[in-house]
C-alpha cells in the first residue's frame, strides 16, 4: 500500500526531529503550526536551514535550490534525506562544509586532540 507523500514527508520530519533531539538539540517540525511559511522543515538548529526529504527518488538539485532560496541570512542551507531502509544523509554546499569542518578542526586543536 502506497503512503501519501504529504504523510511520508511529515513522518520524515518527525523522525529527523526526534533523532536530533536524541542528540541533545531542541528541534521540532517547522510547518507543524502554521503551514507553508518559509520556515525550515525542521527547526531548532541555530544557523542551519534544514530541508527534509523522505523519498525514494530525490531531485537533490531541486531540494538544495529550495533550501538555498528559503534559508535566511546567516543560515547554512542543507538537505537531510533518506530512502526506505537507509541511513539519514546530509547534503550541503562545499563552501559551507569547509566552514563547518574548519570550526570542528579548530575545536579539536583547542582540546589537544
Amino acid at each position: 500500500m502506497a503512503i501519501n507523500s504529504n504523510s511520508k514527508g511529515k513522518k520524515g520530519e518527525l523522525e529527523l526531529s526526534k533523532i536530533l533531539r536524541e542528540h541533545g538539540y531542541d528541534t521540532r517540525r517547522g510547518q507543524q503550526y502554521c503551514g507553508a511559511n518559509g520556515d525550515a522543515d525542521v527547526i531548532g538548529l541555530p544557523y542551519v536551514h534544514i530541508e527534509c526529504k523522505r523519498v525514494e527518488k530525490l531531485n537533490l538539485d531541486a531540494a538544495m535550490d529550495q533550501a538555498r532560496s528559503d534559508a535566511k541570512d546567516g543560515e547554512i542551507p542543507c538537505v537531510m534525506h533518506r530512502k526506505n531502509r537507509e541511513s539519514w544523509k546530509v547534503t550541503m554546499l562545499l563552501d559551507d562544509w569547509i566552514e563547518l569542518y574548519r570550526e570542528w578542526s579548530a575545536g579539536k586543536e583547542l582540546m589537544g586532540e
